[in-house]
């Protein structure tokens, strides 16, 4: 008996080493991707153009796909460089499906992106504002509406869905697009929400304050689909 209790209690020694030796191994793991997260240098939206702001969100998105996220911007000393004032390269007109997280998709960090999420990825008057904001006074010098394949919100509209409460205030939004496609063949719900993206990039370039932008050559606007099972995106002319 004597015998089995000792060795019960070195088993159990080993075993809390080793899980100690794994928490160990993973917190080791995370500092050093912290360090190479850290060692990234950061590009100011002053020294981007929107073609080369573009292609910085491009490249993080196919390190996405790819599986070979760097995590830029994501260390202490960014959060510190952010904490006074945000300068993000681009902003997001996107659905807020929990699927679709910006910073992910694209491998970005804190204060790179703004983020403007709402089913369906509609231009509100108050989504619009946000955009301006962020355009005109923090000076990101690239815009892109991404919609997303198999989208709920576009879905409904297809299907002309009634819903409760002001679930179908972004259905309504969206109709628009699906009767501009309404006779196109193919897949109904992909034909929408290309079309979506089309329509919403529309109303936000009839914002005064958008076109100057765009015509001073400080801004481009462009449209995105997310697909859900790849992970990539592609633009949308």
């Amino acid at each position: 008996m004597k015998h089995f209790m000792e060795r019960r209690d070195f088993l159990k020694l080993g075993m809390t080493g080793a899980f100690g030796m794994m928490l160990s191994t993973s917190d080791f793991l995370w500092r050093v991707e912290q360090a190479k997260a850290a060692e990234i240098p950061s590009t100011s939206p002053e020294s981007l153009n929107p073609d080369a702001a573009l292609q910085k969100l491009m490249e993080g998105n196919q390190r996405f796909v790819q599986h070979q996220p760097q995590y830029p911007d994501q260390s202490a000393l960014r959060l510190q460089e952010v904490a006074q004032a945000q300068h993000p390269f681009a902003t997001i007109l996107s659905c807020a499906d929990s699927r679709v997280p910006a910073e992910i998709v694209f491998d970005q960090g804190i204060g790179d992106i703004f983020d403007v999420r709402i089913a369906g990825n509609i231009a509100t008057s108050e989504a619009i504002g946000s955009i301006e904001y962020a355009i005109v006074l923090l000076g990101s010098p690239l815009l892109m509406v991404m919609g997303h394949e198999r989208c709920g919100a576009v879905t409904a509209a297809v299907q002309n869905q009634s819903l409760l409460g002001d679930i179908g205030t972004f259905v309504k939004a969206i109709k628009p697009a699906v009767e501009k496609v309404k006779n196109q063949s193919g897949d109904a719900v992909e034909n929408a929400v290309v079309a979506n993206v089309q329509h919403q990039i529309e109303r936000l370039k009839r914002s005064q304050l958008l076109t100057e932008q765009v015509q001073s050559g400080k801004l481009k606007i462009v449209g995105g689909r997310y697909d859900l099972d790849t992970g990539r995106v592609s633009i949308i002319t």
